[in-house]
Parts: C-alpha cells; structure tokens; sequence
C-alpha cells in the first residue's frame, strides 16, 4: 500500500513538470497584437551604360573570276588549228583558233571582182559626165544637148550606188572572214577547250572559255543585320581550304545595294591581288569581317531579355516598380547582346527579366558591388 502511493506521487510530479515545460514552449499571444510582414524578395539590378559595339564575324564566301567569256564560232565551219589549251596563258588579241569555211573564202573574192567591175564602170561613167559637162560650158552653142548631160549624170549616179552597195557588201564578207580567228578578248587564262582540229563546229559552237584571274572578285552574302555596321576599314582578311595555315586579303570595291528578299542578306564584293596565281577561282572562303556601330549601343547580358510568344522585353525599375520595356534585339558581342527600344543610359533593369515578375510589383532592388 505504501508502495503505491509513492508511485503514483512521482507520477504527479513528473506530468505537471511536463506540462510546464509544454506550456513554456508555445508563444503567448495577446489580444491586439499585429502578425509580422513578410519580407520583400531581393532582386539583382544594373545601371545601363552605352558603349561601343565591335564584333568580328565568319561568313562564307566564294571566289569569282574578275572576267570570264566562252569564245564561240561566228559561222559554220570545219576547226583548222587550235593554238591553245588548257592551263595556257594568252594575251588580249592572240589568235586561239583559226576555222576553215570555203564558202566564206569563195564569197570574199567574189565580192572583190563584183567590186573591181563596179568601181570601173563608176569611174567610165563619171569620166563621161564630166567630158559632157565641162563640153557643155563651150561658148558654142547645140554642143551637147541638155537630155544627154542629164542622162549622163543619172548614170554617173546609179553606177556610183551600185559601187557603193558592192563595197559594203564586201567590207561585210571581209569582216565574216575574219570571224574565222578567234582571238582572246583580254589577258588571262584557258580554261576549257571544246574542240579539236577537224571538228565540224557551227555558228553556235563554243570552243573555248577564258578567264582573267589575275584578280579575283570575292562575293560574301552580308546578312541585314549587318549591313549597317560597316567598319571605315575597306580591307578583309580571309582563309582557304587550300592554306589554312594563310590569311588573304580583300578590299571592298562594290556591293550590290539591295536586299535579296530570298536570304535576307546584301552582296558585297572584294578585289583580291592574285598575281601569284596561289588563289583559285571557284574556291570556297572563311572571311573575316569586322563590324562597328557608328554611334554608342545599348549592350545587355543575355539574361536581361525576357521572351515570350507575344513580345521581347527588358524589366525597368522606376518610383520603386518594376516597368516592361519592348526592345528588338540587334548583334550578339562578347559584351552581350544589342537592343533597340524606350531605354536611355543610366536606366536600372533587372539582371534576370522573366515574365513572372509582373508590372507594378515591388521588390528590394539590389545592385551588385
């Protein structure tokens, strides 16, 4: 019996010594008492700075002959020499070919001796005029009658007009024979040969095919977005498959002031000095060109830019709040991406734009040391 009573003593004390601990545990509250505001979220911001924009862009590019014609035949004929091949360097007015068309020989001495008989019968009859006209002036009288000076000089004009026709006929006969040369049209080199001696070639036949590469034209499709960023320097370097361990150097000559609707870009064309032959025609190039605004852009880190389906926006903060801001995106620099819009320097923006962070909404702005 005493036994229990002391258990069950002990028993008391240790849950009232529990339940004062439990009590001592929980917050007191009293009536009239404010629950504490929840902090604002802490958000990186920047001040934005102007500066200028350079950047350097690869863009493929193809190499181009300066001149390059095919040499066709001019009449129909048989192929008597050919006096070149391919890999021969010519000059301008060097004979390359000479066709064979005996027709064009036959009409060609044709022509001369019709010629030679009208020009001796223009001359027989202007000789007759002129002894009628000056027998006409004679102070005698009835000497020559005036129908026969008439006549006379009517001959005198028709024969003169068939001569002329007959010499212009064989001037045209002369200049188709000498169809029969084909000569180079500028200094350059032979490319393609089409035909051999003995071949039967027509008025539409090409023969060969010459190209000046002596200078090369270098033709970059420059996308629009560049167009406008020209350095002042009109010299690019480039590279080819050819001597990739070499760098090449172009300068800009013409460009063809328009946009291919197509691609979207503006051709642009160098002038590349290939006297010593190492550059071929055709190759295909890694240009280097260098980019510079002329005036100071707005350069922001890729994550200052918020995309969605319906806009491109940066997240000002002005009077405390944060402000949407559209902006169009330029060029992409090491510095960061350019942006056009409602911005001016010395605007703060946030580091990381999300659409999540609403207009109006309010934050602790923090700007980094």
């Amino acid at each position: 019996m005493h036994y229990t009573n002391y258990n069950m003593r002990n028993f008391y004390i240790l849950a009232i010594g529990i339940s004062s601990l439990t009590s001592c545990g929980q917050p007191t509250t009293t009536a009239g008492t404010t629950p504490a505001t929840p902090a604002q979220d802490t958000v990186a911001v920047f001040v934005l700075h102007t500066d200028t924009l350079k950047k350097n862009v690869d863009l493929p590019g193809e190499l181009q002959p300066y001149l390059q014609t095919d040499l066709f035949a001019k009449v129909q004929g048989y192929v008597s020499q050919m006096k070149v091949d391919i890999g021969d360097r010519v000059h301008k007015g060097q004979t390359l070919a000479i066709l064979e068309a005996p027709e064009v020989n036959t009409q060609v001495s044709q022509s001369q001796a019709a010629l030679a008989a009208a020009q001796s019968k223009y001359t027989a009859s202007k000789d007759k005029y002129q002894r009628l006209y000056l027998a006409s002036q004679s102070e005698s009288p009835g000497i020559v009658a005036p129908v026969d000076l008439v006549n006379s000089h009517d001959l005198m004009a028709a024969d003169s007009a068939a001569y002329e026709a007959l010499r212009q006929q064989a001037k045209a006969y002369k200049e188709v024979s000498g169809y029969l040369y084909i000569a180079a049209p500028f200094d350059g080199v032979i490319i393609a040969r089409k035909a051999d001696p003995g071949a039967l070639v027509s008025a539409s036949s090409m023969l060969l095919t010459i190209q000046d590469n002596n200078v090369l034209r270098l033709r970059i499709a420059v996308p629009e977005t560049y167009v406008a960023a020209a350095t002042g320097k009109k010299d690019l370097s480039f590279a080819v498959d050819a001597y990739p361990q070499q760098r090449f150097t172009g300068t800009l000559t013409r460009k063809s002031e328009t946009i291919d609707p197509a691609t979207r870009t503006e051709l642009w064309e160098y002038d590349v000095d290939n006297r010593p032959h190492l550059l071929k025609a055709g190759a295909f190039v890694y240009a280097r060109l260098n980019l510079e605004r002329g005036a100071p852009s707005m350069i922001l880190p890729p994550t200052a830019i918020a995309t969605t389906l319906e806009r491109k926006f940066v997240i000002r903060v002005q009077d405390g709040k944060a402000q949407w801001i559209d902006v169009r995106q330029g060029m992409t620099t090491d510095k960061g991406v350019e942006v056009f819009g409602e911005l001016h320097p010395g605007d703060t923006l946030l580091v990381k734009a999300t659409d999540e962070r609403k207009p109006g909404t309010t934050a602790y702005w923090r700007m980094p040391h």
